[in-house]
């Protein structure tokens, strides 16, 4: 017979003491740390334990009883539901407050490194609307609240968030704030089409359904892309055995290219109109053939002077204005004179590299993809950069001491890792390269802090910038610069 399991108790009218990582609040009680999400210190609350571990518990709130005097009125109607912005209740000022003690915080205790005096946080003019990227997936089936379930409302489709933990609903988005109102707009306009022209929605657990997913990019040029992913009428069972004109006897590609002309002609805004055919049972398309229904393959952001290509499959950072914010921190910790040998890892489509090339001899750039690295040299070449030269391949396999023999000792290294920060053989191919100085740039200060404990013997860390990318979240990027001992 299985055990019964013991009831998680409920906290009685604690209060909410600080802001924690990942956007949740914390309490203690019983000398354990209490996660709760969507609170700011001062609320006073009634929670229900989730989950219970050896050393923390997660909660939610059953009952307010008193507001914090320094929660605010959240700007979205789906704030609490939709898991996108974690801190719409909390004032911005204390969001930067949060986040720069965050980043020193993860410096110290994972670190264990010597620091200087953290800088103030380069907050965000913008603070709505500051997004030039935003993905919504669509579903045959609605997320639903548990009131709205004992309501008996049914199961409709969706465009909107896929729900944590909940892989195969989606929330559906009436306005999201975070990015110009168009993208409102095109989004609720497809779903009024779909639903008055019978076009199927995509079925996540039975990989079926006509709309599955959508791309809106817009940039500081004016200029709109939209890209659709468009999904098999019925399951195709092993796509990857089928050749791709076999997967598109799956495809009810008239509907879909109906739908498109339809767009095109109410939205004259975008500029650049794609559409992709995804069989699979993912929603990545870096594998898969970008068609071009109208206008363009790409779209321009301009920095300073200079103009980056943006394609639907290239990164670029989706604050454009925090961005110049970003990468004029990264180029002033350089401290360029123009003689340097600049090596920028993980270079994505090279916008530091072709940043800081002005003021340097030589930049190189590594990056992993090599669609990026064709962009990186696009970028270099329209902005008739010739100092640039650019590498695709795995950084551990790529940074060798070879390659630096060949290319030429860096001066300075510029590092913009991903989340799960470098590799420990690139650490040590740094440390064996010795340049003289490293600005590296993290969307993560854990693994930054991690990677600067392996740095430490060899560098010392002198400056530390956070930069505000995302406000209203948890997310935050951090520069820090290192010298050589």
């Amino acid at each position: 017979m299985a055990r019964k399991k013991k009831a998680l108790p409920i906290l009685e009218n604690v209060t909410i003491e600080d802001i924690a990582a990942e956007g949740k609040s914390i309490v203690r009680w019983n000398d354990m740390v209490v996660f709760v999400p969507f609170c700011v210190p001062g609320d006073i609350v009634d929670l229900q334990i989730k989950r219970k571990k050896h050393s923390y518990a997660e909660a939610e709130v059953i009952r307010f009883h008193k507001y914090s005097d320094v929660r605010i009125e959240p700007k979205c109607q789906h704030f609490g539901l939709c898991g996108g912005c974690k801190w719409q209740q909390l004032p911005y000022e204390e969001q930067l407050k949060a986040k720069q003690d965050q980043v020193m915080q993860q410096l110290r205790r994972i670190g264990h490194v010597e620091l200087p005096e953290c800088s103030p946080i380069l907050g965000s003019a913008k603070t709505f609307e500051y997004r030039n990227k935003l993905e919504f997936g669509c579903s045959c089936k609605r997320w639903l609240t548990r009131e709205q379930m004992s309501a008996g409302i049914p199961f409709e489709p969706a465009i909107g968030f896929h729900i944590t933990g909940a892989f195969d609903k989606i929330l559906p988005i009436e306005k999201c704030w975070l990015m110009d109102d168009l993208n409102n707009e095109i989004r609720n306009y497809i779903y009024r089409y779909a639903c008055e022209n019978s076009l199927t929605f995509f079925n996540l657990r039975e990989q079926h359904g006509l709309l599955r997913d959508m791309m809106i990019r817009n940039s500081n040029t004016g200029e709109w892309m939209f890209l659709m992913q468009f999904g098999p009428q019925e399951k195709v069972a092993n796509a990857d055995a089928y050749s791709e004109a076999e997967t598109q006897t799956f495809f009810e590609k008239e509907k879909a290219m109906t739908l498109l002309g339809s767009l095109a002609e109410r939205f004259p805004q975008i500029t650049s109109l794609l559409w992709v055919y995804n069989p699979k049972c993912n929603d990545t398309f870096g594998d898969l053939n970008v068609n071009v229904f109208k206008g363009n393959d790409h779209i321009f952001e301009v920095m300073e002077d200079l103009r980056f290509k943006v394609g639907p499959k290239s990164f670029y950072q989706t604050n454009t204005d925090q961005a110049y914010h970003l990468y004029d921190v990264a180029r002033n910790f350089a401290r360029l004179t123009g003689g340097e040998t600049v090596y920028d890892l993980y270079t994505g489509t090279g916008t530091i590299a072709n940043f800081v090339a002005n003021r340097a001899r030589k930049v190189v750039g590594i990056e992993y993809v090599p669609e990026a690295i064709e962009d990186a040299k696009v970028n270099s070449e329209i902005n008739n950069i010739g100092n640039t030269e650019f590498f695709a391949g795995d950084m551990k396999d790529i940074l060798t001491a070879d390659f630096i023999a060949e290319h030429g000792q860096p001066d300075v290294i510029i590092t913009d890792p991903p989340r799960a920060g470098m590799h420990p053989d690139v650490v040590n191919v740094i440390i064996g390269a010795a340049p003289e100085r490293i600005v590296y740039v993290s969307c993560n200060p854990a693994t930054q802090a991690r990677d600067l404990q392996l740095l430490d013997t060899h560098y010392k860390v002198v400056a530390v910038q956070p930069v505000d990318m995302f406000p209203h979240t948890p997310h935050v990027e951090n520069v820090v610069l290192l010298e050589k001992r």
